[in-house]
Protein backbone atom coordinates (compact mmCIF):
# COMPACT_ATOMS: atom_id res chain seq x y z
CA UNK A 1 0.00 0.00 0.00
CA UNK A 2 1.92 3.25 -1.21
CA UNK A 3 1.71 6.30 1.34
CA UNK A 4 -1.00 8.47 -1.03
CA UNK A 5 -3.33 5.23 -0.22
CA UNK A 6 -2.67 5.34 3.28
CA UNK A 7 -3.60 8.86 3.77
CA UNK A 8 -6.99 8.50 1.70
CA UNK A 9 -7.96 5.05 4.10
CA UNK A 10 -7.10 7.36 7.52
CA UNK A 11 -8.68 10.67 6.39
CA UNK A 12 -12.39 9.59 7.06
CA UNK A 13 -11.21 9.31 10.64
CA UNK A 14 -10.46 12.47 10.59
CA UNK A 15 -13.24 14.63 8.59
CA UNK A 16 -16.49 15.66 10.31
CA UNK A 17 -18.29 13.27 12.23
CA UNK A 18 -14.95 11.01 12.66
CA UNK A 19 -13.13 9.20 15.78
CA UNK A 20 -10.63 11.65 15.60
CA UNK A 21 -12.40 14.88 13.91
CA UNK A 22 -10.20 17.38 16.28
CA UNK A 23 -7.44 16.45 14.87
CA UNK A 24 -8.05 17.03 12.02
CA UNK A 25 -5.25 20.32 11.59
CA UNK A 26 -2.99 17.77 12.26
CA UNK A 27 -4.04 15.31 9.57
CA UNK A 28 -4.15 18.25 7.15
CA UNK A 29 -0.62 19.58 8.20
CA UNK A 30 1.02 16.36 7.63
CA UNK A 31 -1.01 15.08 4.65
CA UNK A 32 -1.04 18.74 2.73
CA UNK A 33 3.26 18.74 3.75
CA UNK A 34 3.69 16.01 1.47
CA UNK A 35 1.38 16.04 -1.03
CA UNK A 36 -0.47 18.96 -3.38
CA UNK A 37 -3.86 19.62 -1.63
CA UNK A 38 -6.60 18.12 -3.96
CA UNK A 39 -9.04 20.91 -3.23
CA UNK A 40 -8.19 23.62 -5.90
CA UNK A 41 -10.28 26.23 -7.56
CA UNK A 42 -10.89 25.36 -11.38
CA UNK A 43 -13.36 27.78 -12.58
CA UNK A 44 -13.96 31.82 -13.21
CA UNK A 45 -13.95 34.47 -11.81
CA UNK A 46 -11.38 32.80 -9.37
CA UNK A 47 -7.89 33.78 -9.68
CA UNK A 48 -5.70 30.74 -10.51
CA UNK A 49 -2.05 29.65 -10.12
CA UNK A 50 -0.16 27.33 -9.64
CA UNK A 51 1.76 29.41 -6.82
CA UNK A 52 -0.11 28.11 -4.29
CA UNK A 53 0.67 29.08 -0.67
CA UNK A 54 2.53 26.39 -0.31
CA UNK A 55 4.71 26.90 -2.76
CA UNK A 56 5.09 30.37 -1.22
CA UNK A 57 6.53 29.38 1.74
CA UNK A 58 8.61 26.14 0.55
CA UNK A 59 10.90 29.37 -1.58
CA UNK A 60 11.39 31.34 1.30
CA UNK A 61 12.80 27.98 3.01
CA UNK A 62 14.90 27.76 -0.01
CA UNK A 63 16.09 30.70 -0.22
CA UNK A 64 17.28 30.84 3.42
CA UNK A 65 19.84 27.85 2.52
CA UNK A 66 22.85 29.47 1.66
CA UNK A 67 22.59 31.44 5.21
CA UNK A 68 21.92 28.31 6.66
CA UNK A 69 24.99 26.90 5.66
CA UNK A 70 27.36 30.15 5.58
CA UNK A 71 25.54 30.47 9.68
CA UNK A 72 26.75 26.69 10.51
CA UNK A 73 30.26 27.29 8.81
CA UNK A 74 31.06 30.78 10.75
CA UNK A 75 29.74 29.61 13.84
CA UNK A 76 32.08 26.30 13.76
CA UNK A 77 34.39 28.67 12.31
CA UNK A 78 34.75 31.28 15.20
CA UNK A 79 33.90 28.68 17.90
CA UNK A 80 36.89 26.45 16.83
CA UNK A 81 39.54 29.94 16.31
CA UNK A 82 38.32 30.90 19.98
CA UNK A 83 39.43 27.66 20.70
CA UNK A 84 42.86 27.54 19.33
CA UNK A 85 43.49 31.11 20.80
CA UNK A 86 42.38 30.21 24.33
CA UNK A 87 44.08 26.94 24.73
CA UNK A 88 42.91 23.17 24.68
CA UNK A 89 41.08 24.02 28.10
CA UNK A 90 38.22 26.04 27.00
CA UNK A 91 37.68 22.56 24.50
CA UNK A 92 34.43 21.81 26.92
CA UNK A 93 30.80 20.64 27.22
CA UNK A 94 29.09 18.05 25.14
CA UNK A 95 28.99 19.69 21.36
CA UNK A 96 33.24 18.89 21.91
CA UNK A 97 32.75 15.39 23.63
CA UNK A 98 30.49 14.78 20.33
CA UNK A 99 32.41 15.71 17.63
CA UNK A 100 36.07 14.16 19.71
CA UNK A 101 33.31 10.66 19.65
CA UNK A 102 33.35 10.75 15.65
CA UNK A 103 37.08 12.11 15.19
CA UNK A 104 35.98 15.10 14.34
CA UNK A 105 38.76 17.88 14.98
CA UNK A 106 39.01 21.00 15.63
CA UNK A 107 40.81 23.00 13.15
CA UNK A 108 39.62 26.24 12.15
CA UNK A 109 40.82 25.50 8.74
CA UNK A 110 38.77 22.82 7.76
CA UNK A 111 35.51 23.48 6.01
CA UNK A 112 34.26 20.24 7.19
CA UNK A 113 35.22 20.66 11.03
CA UNK A 114 33.93 23.82 11.47
CA UNK A 115 30.51 23.04 9.81
CA UNK A 116 30.30 19.67 12.09
CA UNK A 117 30.66 22.07 15.19
CA UNK A 118 28.47 24.91 14.30
CA UNK A 119 25.69 21.83 13.31
CA UNK A 120 25.74 21.08 16.49
CA UNK A 121 24.97 24.68 17.43
CA UNK A 122 21.78 25.31 14.79
CA UNK A 123 20.50 22.10 14.81
CA UNK A 124 19.47 22.34 19.04
CA UNK A 125 18.06 26.10 18.70
CA UNK A 126 16.29 25.16 15.31
CA UNK A 127 14.43 22.19 16.66
CA UNK A 128 13.76 23.58 19.94
CA UNK A 129 12.17 26.04 17.51
CA UNK A 130 9.73 23.83 15.51
CA UNK A 131 8.83 21.63 18.62
CA UNK A 132 7.77 25.20 20.92
CA UNK A 133 6.28 26.99 18.65
CA UNK A 134 4.57 24.23 16.65
CA UNK A 135 2.80 22.75 19.63
CA UNK A 136 1.08 26.69 19.81
CA UNK A 137 0.01 26.22 16.21
CA UNK A 138 -1.53 23.25 16.51
CA UNK A 139 -3.29 23.93 19.53
CA UNK A 140 -4.69 27.43 18.12
CA UNK A 141 -5.10 24.98 14.65
CA UNK A 142 -7.37 22.88 16.46
CA UNK A 143 -9.39 25.29 18.74
CA UNK A 144 -10.13 27.35 16.23
CA UNK A 145 -10.89 24.24 13.24
CA UNK A 146 -8.32 25.69 10.64
CA UNK A 147 -5.79 24.29 8.85
CA UNK A 148 -1.67 24.51 9.95
CA UNK A 149 -0.31 26.84 7.86
CA UNK A 150 2.77 26.11 6.39
CA UNK A 151 3.72 29.94 7.26
CA UNK A 152 5.61 28.48 10.47
CA UNK A 153 8.30 27.00 8.22
CA UNK A 154 9.29 30.42 7.68
CA UNK A 155 9.11 31.83 11.20
CA UNK A 156 11.01 29.32 12.62
CA UNK A 157 13.27 29.27 10.29
CA UNK A 158 14.08 32.96 10.04
CA UNK A 159 13.56 33.19 14.19
CA UNK A 160 16.27 30.44 14.27
CA UNK A 161 19.03 32.74 11.81
CA UNK A 162 18.41 35.41 13.78
CA UNK A 163 19.85 34.27 16.92
CA UNK A 164 22.83 34.12 18.67
CA UNK A 165 24.55 30.95 19.07
CA UNK A 166 25.07 30.92 22.37
CA UNK A 167 21.46 31.53 23.42
CA UNK A 168 20.08 29.08 26.05
CA UNK A 169 17.48 26.90 24.97
CA UNK A 170 14.85 27.46 26.93
CA UNK A 171 14.40 31.17 26.06
CA UNK A 172 14.68 30.07 22.58
CA UNK A 173 11.72 28.41 23.27
CA UNK A 174 9.76 31.00 24.81
CA UNK A 175 10.53 33.88 22.31
CA UNK A 176 9.16 31.57 19.48
CA UNK A 177 5.97 30.94 21.87
CA UNK A 178 5.78 35.13 22.48
CA UNK A 179 6.22 35.46 18.52
CA UNK A 180 3.45 33.11 17.35
CA UNK A 181 0.97 34.08 20.06
CA UNK A 182 1.57 37.77 20.37
CA UNK A 183 2.66 38.29 17.11
CA UNK A 184 0.45 36.26 14.73
CA UNK A 185 -2.13 34.18 16.50
CA UNK A 186 -4.02 37.16 18.63
CA UNK A 187 -4.64 38.57 15.44
CA UNK A 188 -5.90 35.31 13.66
CA UNK A 189 -2.86 33.83 12.47
CA UNK A 190 -1.19 33.97 8.80
CA UNK A 191 -2.32 36.25 6.71
CA UNK A 192 -3.57 38.64 9.49
CA UNK A 193 -0.55 39.68 11.46
CA UNK A 194 0.30 43.18 10.81
CA UNK A 195 4.05 42.04 12.70
CA UNK A 196 6.63 39.54 12.01
CA UNK A 197 6.22 36.98 14.27
CA UNK A 198 9.73 36.49 14.36
CA UNK A 199 11.08 40.07 14.95
CA UNK A 200 8.57 39.85 17.56
CA UNK A 201 9.21 36.48 19.19
CA UNK A 202 13.77 38.21 18.82
CA UNK A 203 12.22 41.61 20.08
CA UNK A 204 10.99 40.01 23.18
CA UNK A 205 14.09 37.98 23.87
CA UNK A 206 16.25 41.32 23.61
CA UNK A 207 14.00 43.69 26.56
CA UNK A 208 13.34 40.16 28.47
CA UNK A 209 16.78 38.98 28.56
CA UNK A 210 19.06 41.28 27.34
CA UNK A 211 22.22 39.96 28.89
CA UNK A 212 21.72 37.05 26.65
CA UNK A 213 21.10 38.45 23.55
CA UNK A 214 23.40 41.38 22.92
CA UNK A 215 27.02 42.47 24.19
CA UNK A 216 30.53 40.78 23.93
CA UNK A 217 30.11 37.40 25.06
CA UNK A 218 27.17 35.63 23.27
CA UNK A 219 28.12 35.64 19.44
CA UNK A 220 31.24 32.99 20.19
CA UNK A 221 29.87 29.99 21.92
CA UNK A 222 33.07 29.21 23.75
CA UNK A 223 33.34 30.11 27.58
CA UNK A 224 35.62 32.98 28.62
CA UNK A 225 36.13 34.46 24.66
CA UNK A 226 34.61 37.68 24.55
CA UNK A 227 34.36 40.14 21.27
CA UNK A 228 32.15 42.99 20.28
CA UNK A 229 30.80 42.37 16.50
CA UNK A 230 31.92 44.50 13.75
CA UNK A 231 28.87 47.00 14.08
CA UNK A 232 29.47 46.95 18.28
CA UNK A 233 33.83 48.27 17.72
CA UNK A 234 31.96 50.63 14.98
CA UNK A 235 29.75 52.39 17.16
CA UNK A 236 32.37 52.49 19.80
CA UNK A 237 35.49 53.87 17.85
CA UNK A 238 34.36 54.50 14.42
CA UNK A 239 34.68 52.30 11.35
CA UNK A 240 38.17 52.63 10.75
CA UNK A 241 38.59 50.80 14.01
CA UNK A 242 37.64 47.86 12.38
CA UNK A 243 41.32 47.36 10.69
CA UNK A 244 42.62 47.54 13.41
CA UNK A 245 40.84 44.28 14.31
CA UNK A 246 41.69 42.69 11.30
CA UNK A 247 38.34 43.05 9.25
CA UNK A 248 38.11 45.32 6.07
CA UNK A 249 34.72 45.12 4.02
CA UNK A 250 35.31 41.75 2.41
CA UNK A 251 35.32 40.03 5.62
CA UNK A 252 31.63 41.96 6.24
CA UNK A 253 30.53 40.94 2.83
CA UNK A 254 31.34 37.12 2.66
CA UNK A 255 30.66 36.84 6.78
CA UNK A 256 33.64 35.81 8.46
CA UNK A 257 33.00 37.92 11.09
CA UNK A 258 30.94 37.53 14.68
CA UNK A 259 26.89 38.11 14.66
CA UNK A 260 23.94 36.21 14.62
CA UNK A 261 23.59 32.80 12.84
CA UNK A 262 22.02 34.20 9.32
CA UNK A 263 23.35 37.62 9.36
CA UNK A 264 26.76 37.23 9.11
CA UNK A 265 27.02 36.90 4.87
CA UNK A 266 25.71 39.55 3.00
CA UNK A 267 26.73 37.45 -0.11
CA UNK A 268 24.69 34.31 1.42
CA UNK A 269 21.84 37.05 1.63
CA UNK A 270 22.02 38.57 -1.84
CA UNK A 271 22.15 34.81 -3.12
CA UNK A 272 18.80 34.51 -1.37
CA UNK A 273 17.75 37.40 -2.49
CA UNK A 274 18.20 36.58 -6.47
CA UNK A 275 15.91 33.33 -5.80
CA UNK A 276 12.85 35.74 -4.02
CA UNK A 277 13.38 38.13 -7.14
CA UNK A 278 13.75 35.35 -9.30
CA UNK A 279 10.59 33.57 -8.68
CA UNK A 280 8.84 36.52 -7.71
CA UNK A 281 8.25 36.07 -4.14
CA UNK A 282 9.60 39.31 -3.35
CA UNK A 283 8.63 42.86 -4.69
CA UNK A 284 11.40 45.11 -5.73
CA UNK A 285 10.00 47.78 -4.42
CA UNK A 286 10.37 46.88 -1.60
CA UNK A 287 14.16 46.34 -1.59
CA UNK A 288 14.64 49.55 -3.86
CA UNK A 289 12.91 52.02 -0.82
CA UNK A 290 15.19 50.14 1.50
CA UNK A 291 18.30 50.70 -0.19
CA UNK A 292 17.67 54.29 -1.19
CA UNK A 293 16.28 55.34 2.46
CA UNK A 294 19.38 53.25 3.58
CA UNK A 295 21.70 55.26 1.05
CA UNK A 296 20.10 58.51 1.17
CA UNK A 297 20.11 59.39 5.08
CA UNK A 298 23.72 57.65 5.62
CA UNK A 299 24.89 60.44 3.00
CA UNK A 300 23.24 63.17 4.50
CA UNK A 301 24.47 61.82 8.21
CA UNK A 302 27.78 61.98 6.59
CA UNK A 303 27.24 65.41 5.48
CA UNK A 304 26.23 66.51 8.47
CA UNK A 305 29.61 65.32 10.43
CA UNK A 306 29.70 64.79 14.46
CA UNK A 307 32.81 65.06 16.57
CA UNK A 308 31.58 62.99 19.13
CA UNK A 309 29.81 60.38 17.29
CA UNK A 310 31.91 58.28 15.14
CA UNK A 311 29.02 56.74 13.34
CA UNK A 312 27.92 60.08 11.60
CA UNK A 313 31.11 59.00 9.41
CA UNK A 314 30.05 55.43 8.78
CA UNK A 315 29.49 55.33 4.45
CA UNK A 316 26.33 53.60 3.07
CA UNK A 317 28.15 50.41 2.11
CA UNK A 318 29.55 49.50 5.26
CA UNK A 319 25.95 49.99 6.77
CA UNK A 320 25.00 47.61 3.91
CA UNK A 321 27.05 44.40 5.34
CA UNK A 322 27.31 45.07 9.18
CA UNK A 323 24.82 43.50 11.40
CA UNK A 324 21.61 42.29 10.26
CA UNK A 325 20.95 44.63 8.01
CA UNK A 326 21.10 42.62 4.61
CA UNK A 327 19.07 39.67 6.30
CA UNK A 328 16.81 42.04 7.49
CA UNK A 329 15.99 43.63 4.32
CA UNK A 330 15.97 40.20 2.17
CA UNK A 331 13.74 38.08 4.38
CA UNK A 332 11.95 40.51 6.88
CA UNK A 333 11.44 43.50 4.42
CA UNK A 334 10.06 42.09 1.65
CA UNK A 335 7.60 39.54 4.03
CA UNK A 336 4.28 40.63 2.04
CA UNK A 337 1.66 39.81 5.16
CA UNK A 338 3.50 42.66 7.31
CA UNK A 339 4.62 45.13 4.48
CA UNK A 340 3.05 47.79 2.46
CA UNK A 341 0.74 46.21 -0.39
CA UNK A 342 0.23 49.20 -2.66
CA UNK A 343 3.21 49.67 -5.35
CA UNK A 344 3.87 53.95 -4.23
CA UNK A 345 3.29 52.53 -0.47
CA UNK A 346 5.95 49.88 -0.85
CA UNK A 347 8.98 52.46 -1.76
CA UNK A 348 7.88 54.58 1.15
CA UNK A 349 7.28 51.69 3.61
CA UNK A 350 11.15 50.26 2.95
CA UNK A 351 12.34 53.84 2.74
CA UNK A 352 11.24 54.08 6.38
CA UNK A 353 12.81 51.06 7.22
CA UNK A 354 16.05 52.07 5.70
CA UNK A 355 16.24 55.66 7.20
CA UNK A 356 15.27 54.34 11.08
CA UNK A 357 17.91 51.59 10.82
CA UNK A 358 20.64 54.28 10.01
CA UNK A 359 18.96 56.75 12.24
CA UNK A 360 19.04 54.02 15.41
CA UNK A 361 22.04 52.47 14.60
CA UNK A 362 24.12 56.46 14.47
CA UNK A 363 22.18 58.11 17.16
CA UNK A 364 21.07 55.59 19.58
CA UNK A 365 24.50 54.79 21.17
CA UNK A 366 22.64 52.03 23.62
CA UNK A 367 21.67 49.55 20.34
CA UNK A 368 24.07 49.90 17.68
CA UNK A 369 21.85 47.21 15.99
CA UNK A 370 18.77 48.93 14.12
CA UNK A 371 17.25 46.87 11.99
CA UNK A 372 15.34 44.37 14.09
CA UNK A 373 13.50 47.83 15.41
CA UNK A 374 13.23 49.84 12.01
CA UNK A 375 11.42 46.68 10.50
CA UNK A 376 9.09 46.46 13.96
CA UNK A 377 8.77 50.53 13.83
CA UNK A 378 7.73 49.66 9.76
CA UNK A 379 5.31 47.13 10.42
CA UNK A 380 3.13 49.28 12.32
CA UNK A 381 3.35 52.20 9.91
CA UNK A 382 2.24 49.64 6.81
CA UNK A 383 -1.41 49.74 7.09
CA UNK A 384 -1.11 53.76 7.63
CA UNK A 385 0.69 54.18 4.83
CA UNK A 386 -1.45 52.10 2.33
CA UNK A 387 -4.53 54.23 3.54
CA UNK A 388 -2.95 57.46 2.56
CA UNK A 389 -1.87 56.29 -0.80
CA UNK A 390 -5.23 55.02 -1.41
CA UNK A 391 -7.08 58.07 -0.17
CA UNK A 392 -4.74 59.94 -3.04
CA UNK A 393 -5.29 57.96 -5.58
CA UNK A 394 -9.48 58.12 -4.69
CA UNK A 395 -8.69 62.53 -5.00
CA UNK A 396 -6.80 62.73 -7.80
CA UNK A 397 -9.19 60.52 -9.35
CA UNK A 398 -12.11 62.87 -8.38
CA UNK A 399 -10.14 65.97 -9.18
CA UNK A 400 -10.05 64.19 -13.13
CA UNK A 401 -13.31 63.39 -13.61
CA UNK A 402 -14.88 66.47 -12.28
Amino acid sequence: MGLRSFFDRIEPHFEKGGKYEKLFPVYEMVESFLYTPKTVTSVAPHARSYVDMKRIMTYVVIATIPCILWGMWNTGYQANSAIAALGADAATGWRIALLQMFGISLDAANPMANIAHGLLYFLPIYIVTLVAGGIFEVIFATVRGHEVNEGFLVTSMLYALILPASAPLWQVALGIIFGVVIGKEVFGGTGKNFLNPALTGRAFLYFAYPANMSGDSVWTPVDGFSGATALGVSAADGVQALAAKGIDWSDAFFGTIQGSFGETSTLACAIGLAFLLFTKIANWRLIAGCLGGMVAFSLLLNLIGSDTNPMFAMPWYWHLVLGGYAFGLVFMVTEPVSASHTNAGRYIYGALIGVMAVLIRVLNPAFPEGMMLAILFGNVFAPLIDYFVVQANIKRRARRHG
